[in-house]
């Protein structure tokens, strides 16, 4: 055979080795094999393995207008950095017993206790979207009680707009997902717990505290989810008493922006919720987790220091105060309008703790924000998590998960209701007058 033909005959080969080579690390690296999720909460379905492109975007638009805020989810997208919408999102996404058996709770209670949950905006299908949630993973759906009749059965889910009354504001895209994770995830993990969705009229702080504090305290709900948040500012600490009612949780989201801090979860009056990257073994029971990289953490510029916080690094208020799932890629899966989601975020972390501060029985006559601390106990109520960072502070706990106390994490995740249990109340024994 010629010397040309002999050498045009390798170079054939040798480029259809590269191609099969090329071609198996595609399969295996980008185009991973997802197994269809059973339609059920009660079997056991594939692990989860992270979607092909590893990216999500905020679904609310960061907003830089005085007074307003944004909410703190972040939504899978593809690699043309739309949101990725298809039912093979599931194999990848965490439902209602995923997150209890990640966090070691039922799902139920033996009180029914109310979720209030403060979004701007109106989700115009939020209560049929939670049917079609509850019936896909093979939970109880809630009943649809009418705003103030107090006539429907319990458990239930109402909706208001940030006055107590059916004048639902306008729809809007962004924060209709953000009311359909929080709705959907606080059911997943309480399915006994009523649920108070108040929308506020608008993103201005001014809508959403009214919302939270006339409303969601006035219509008798016991923990006060909230996945939204702002720049600090030296307006914050007239805003403070808002959250000062002892015997209600006010639950804030940490935020998505990595180390930094916002308000509300910089009042000492709430809980603050940092993030982190949750893996599960195929049966759904706890595997690990990580500091997410996302999580809003750090030193508050304005908030003084509560009591029950004792970090030497800041001399203020630290966030977070515990933590839960927050990273996209280890999601939540979210049905919204005819669509699956995966979306994440803080703003998926604060629901599933304010469910576990219902499911837990409320918060007796506390304001919720100091149990974690008072019932701390590594490895009995709270786990440890020890790894990941969330930017950049010259190496200390504020910005990377450590040993014991850390700004991402704060003080770690749960491991069922004890470190969100209120305490006892002891009456003293009077013998004679």
């Amino acid at each position: 055979m010629p010397i040309k033909f002999r050498l045009l005959s390798t170079y054939i080969g040798l480029f259809s080795v590269l191609l099969l080579i090329l071609f198996s690390l595609g399969l295996s690296g980008t185009q991973p094999v997802r197994a269809k999720v059973a339609n059920t909460g009660s079997q056991a379905a594939a692990p989860l393995i992270p979607h092909p492109y590893n990216l999500h975007k905020p679904v609310c638009p960061l907003t830089t207008e005085p007074g307003t805020v944004r909410c703190n989810a972040e939504v899978v997208t593809d690699a043309a950095g739309q949101p990725m919408v298809a039912a093979d999102l599931l194999t990848g996404s965490y439902g209602p017993q995923a997150f209890r058996g990640a966090y070691g709770v039922s799902g139920s209670s033996a009180t029914t206790r109310t979720v209030a949950i403060v979004d701007a905006y109106d989700d115009p299908t939020v209560l049929s979207d939670l049917d079609t949630y509850s019936n896909y993973f093979g939970i109880p759906t809630l009943n649809h009680c009418p705003v103030s009749t107090g006539t429907a059965a319990s458990p239930c889910i109402q909706k208001s707009d940030e006055n107590g009354g059916t004048n639902y504001p306008p729809s809007d895209s962004g924060w209709s997902e953000e009311i359909a994770l929080d709705v959907e995830v606080v059911h997943a993990v309480c399915q006994n717990c009523n649920i108070l969705l108040i929308e506020a009229a608008s993103n201005y702080d001014s809508d959403l505290i009214t919302a939270a504090d006339q409303q969601a305290f006035l219509m008798g709900a016991n923990v006060v989810s909230n996945s939204w948040g702002g720049s600090e500012g030296l307006f914050e600490t007239g805003y403070d008493s808002t959250y000062n009612h002892p015997g209600v949780a006010y639950v804030f989201s940490s935020g998505d922006g990595g180390y930094g801090v916002e308000y509300p979860a910089a009042s000492p009056y709430v809980t603050a919720v940092g993030g982190t990257t949750l893996k599960l073994n195929t049966d759904y029971t706890y595997y690990s987790e990580t500091a997410w990289s996302g999580a809003g953490s750090g030193c508050s510029a304005y908030e003084a220091k509560p009591g029950y916080q004792h970090d030497s690094g800041c001399s203020k208020r630290t966030v977070a105060d515990v933590s839960a799932d927050a990273d996209p890629n280890t999601g939540a899966a979210v049905y919204l309008n005819g669509s699956w989601w995966q979306i994440g975020g803080t703003s998926l972390a604060a629901p599933i703790i304010s469910a576990i501060f219902a499911q837990a029985g409320g918060v007796g006559s506390t304001l919720g924000n100091s149990l974690p601390y008072t019932n701390l106990s590594y490895g009995i109520n709270l786990r440890d998590v020890t790894s990941g960072s969330n930017g950049t502070c010259s190496g200390s706990y504020l910005c990377n998960a450590v040993k014991g106390y850390d700004g991402p994490t704060g003080l770690g995740t749960p491991l069922g209701l004890g470190a969100f249990t209120p305490l006892p109340v002891y009456i003293p024994l009077v013998i004679g007058n």
